[in-house]
């Protein structure tokens, strides 16, 4: 650790922009990305939807069981040295995606492209921001959030060309060397583990003489002591139900707005307004993050995502379905700004990686089980306006269990 001087320029926007281009190459193995390969690998492969759709979930579900220990990992070894092993491994499995023959490989591809690239790879992402804020931590993910929300959505675009120019197993390795051309490097020769590894701290506060790091409020809390407490379930919980709703919708998105009048191409530019959404809101609950407390900021979260599942079960073409689209991402986009905000100033930055890799284990998990769960609540009622009411439930009741929550902080500058 150098010592606290005075250095002109501090080094955390720097972080923030590298990590958040970080984040936005994840989505090869995020669900926008990988939703325009489904048809070609149905057609090629000779399987059916629903096995492709049965090879995501189990690819989904086994890449989530790793994300804890990842995290713990990444607390061990640093965000640099992390961030270049998840990079090769993203990159190997995308190449492993590119020689899939059935229904076993395409299953095992799945699991590599979700555990190094929608797991790994965005938690180290966010786990580098959040070493470099801690009083604008809320304004910075905000940002974050927002930035990948805006780049990702670039994804889908970039590989559907690739795959139209020649096919999708040149757009799988052209994925892989963009990975290992770009994030790698970064994480080499762009990236710093912590403000005090180079004598800065973090919001790029003046130092006072010289000394080291002040010594914080409270200890950082390890994984244990962060799932004994509730306000860790409770943030989870509002997570999960963001996590398995929107991607509910989200796959069903087609169909669920096809039955509301709109055509399949008409459906799919609705993530346009949802991508819109995310970025807005990823910005104010950054803002508000840092001055607000969790059981204010989760119950509004919760809020528009009760609000768009509401909105789903009452849609009608105009501007109903574009109010119910932006909702949808405004509460995607302030659950990831206010999720990754609650976690450090609850339970410090020491062991962030695995507290925060616990949560993002259970969130994915969620985003597996929720286009299913939707399904058949969908196959139950009849419909999917019905569905969509019941479901409004779940945000309700995290947001009112967020009510209870005791303001708490905990202070690391290391």
């Amino acid at each position: 650790m150098k010592p606290l001087t005075d250095r002109p320029t501090f080094s955390g926007w720097r972080i923030l922009a590298l990590a958040t281009l970080t984040a936005a190459l994840t989505g090869p193995g995020q669900t926008i990305g990988v939703s325009v390969f489904i048809d070609p690998l149905i057609e090629d492969l000779a399987l059916t939807r629903s096995q492709v759709s049965t090879a995501y979930l189990i690819g989904t579900m086994t890449a989530a069981l790793g994300l804890p220990l990842i995290g713990q990992q990444i607390d061990r070894i640093g965000v640099r040295r992390a961030m270049t092993l998840i990079g090769l491994a993203f990159g190997a499995a995308l190449v492993g995606m590119s020689g899939v023959q059935g229904f076993v490989t395409l299953t095992l591809g799945f699991v590599g492209i979700r555990m190094f690239g929608q797991g790994s790879l965005s938690l180290v992402s966010t786990v580098a921001v959040t070493h470099w804020f801690e009083r604008r931590r809320g304004t910075a993910l905000g940002l974050f959030s927002t930035g990948t929300s805006i780049l990702m959505s670039l994804v889908p675009v970039g590989l559907s060309l690739v795959i139209e120019a020649y096919d999708w197993r040149a757009a799988w390795l052209t994925s892989a060397v963009l990975i290992w051309f770009l994030v790698i490097p970064i994480a080499r020769y762009g990236l710093i583990d912590r403000p005090a590894d180079v004598g800065q701290l973090p919001d790029g506060a003046r130092p006072t003489g010289q000394r080291t790091a002040p010594t914080p409020r409270r200890s950082s809390m390890t994984r244990g002591e962060a799932l004994r407490t509730g306000r860790f379930w409770v943030l989870v919980a509002a997570s999960m139900s963001v996590g398995m709703l929107s991607t509910a919708l989200n796959f069903h998105q087609i169909s669920l707005l096809g039955d509301a009048g709109l055509t399949a191409t008409e459906a799919a530019i609705m993530f346009l307004p949802q991508v819109i959404g995310a970025a807005i809101a990823g910005v104010v609950f950054g803002y508000l993050s840092d001055r607000l407390t969790g059981r204010v900021l989760i119950p509004m979260s919760m809020s528009l995502l009760a609000a768009s599942l509401l909105l789903a079960a009452n849609l009608s073409p105009g501007i109903l379905i574009v109010l119910y689209a932006v909702t949808l991402g405004s509460a995607g986009g302030a659950s990831r700004s206010v999720s990754a905000t609650l976690l450090p100033r609850w339970f410090g930055t020491r062991h962030i990686g695995a507290v925060q890799g616990t949560a993002t284990f259970l969130n994915v998990a969620s985003t597996a089980l929720g286009p299913v769960a939707f399904s058949i609540a969908r196959d139950a009622a009849g419909n999917y306006e019905a569905a969509a009411f019941w479901f409004s439930v779940l945000p309700l009741l995290a947001g009112i269990a967020a009510l209870a929550i005791k303001s708490v902080r905990v202070d690391t500058l290391t």
